[in-house]
């Protein structure tokens, strides 16, 4: 009996540590322990106390000056790690050069999870729009080509779900009626690409295609984002491009019948 509630404590430990990392965004980079304990309903003194065993590792470090704690470099050298045996980032990265230089817009590697759009890996083009997306990014899943495309490609149960949780408009060209996204779901399955017009963010666009595993199934996409004043998702040309992008990363990871 001891021995079973040592070990649920531990493994409640190790969550709400993973929940208090997980916390931390590019909004907001560094937090006091009151924030965190109000936001994650845990008290002051148990956060203090795993703050106090992640700084000692390095995952977090203490501002002295604002009592707010921040990502510590334990979790860069991790990420390091993460990003460099990605075998996507290694098989993409030679075409998203070549994409990139091609367009002249940024251009990204992403994967779905649960209900988002995460981004993998990313090459900058020499003049990128302010869209703030980063590797790790998490972008809502309707209002993204990227996250079209993926979605595309799951099952009914899956589209359902999603559908459920609510569409949200986060601009005037968001797709909120499920109909609808059902719609232009069935059209990224048939044409194999989908765009995005101001659906997230103001005056971006972007045009995405699916990405296959050597099984043939779609696990990543290949997408690349822009201001509209400087690319119209709806261009033959750059869609073809993409397109072509994503087949070669396919081919590479094993899929020969794109």
């Amino acid at each position: 009996m001891a021995n079973d509630i040592n070990q649920n404590y531990l493994l409640s430990s190790v969550k709400n540590a993973l929940l208090i990392m997980r916390s931390f965004t590019l909004d907001e980079p560094e937090k006091k322990v009151t924030d965190l304990a109000n936001s994650l309903n845990l008290g002051k003194s148990t956060v203090s106390r795993l703050l106090s065993t992640l700084a000692s590792e390095g995952f977090v470090v203490k501002n002295p000056e604002t009592n707010k704690y921040r990502l510590g470099l334990t979790i860069l050298n991790l990420n390091t790690i993460v990003t460099n045996n990605l075998e996507i980032n290694r098989e993409s990265q030679p075409i998203l050069k070549e994409l990139v230089n091609d367009i002249g817009e940024t251009a990204h590697i992403a994967v779905l999870e649960g209900s988002d759009v995460v981004y993998l890996y990313k090459i900058d083009c020499k003049h990128p729009v302010q869209i703030l997306t980063h590797i790790g990014k998490r972008n809502p899943v309707h209002a993204t080509s990227s996250g079209k495309v993926l979605l595309a490609h799951q099952s009914e149960d899956t589209i359902q779900q999603y559908i459920e949780n609510g569409l949200y408009g986060y601009k005037a060209n968001t797709i909120t009626d499920p109909e609808k996204l059902r719609d232009t779901l069935q059209l990224v399955r048939k044409q194999g690409y989908a765009t995005s017009s101001e659906e997230l963010l103001e005056s971006v666009a972007s045009v995405a295609a699916p990405v296959r595993d050597y099984t043939g199934k779609v696990v990543y996409s290949v997408s690349v984002t822009g201001p509209v004043h400087r690319m119209n998702p709806k261009n033959p040309a750059l869609i073809n491009r993409v397109k072509r992008a994503a087949q070669e990363i396919s081919e590479n990871l094993g899929c020969w019948n794109y």
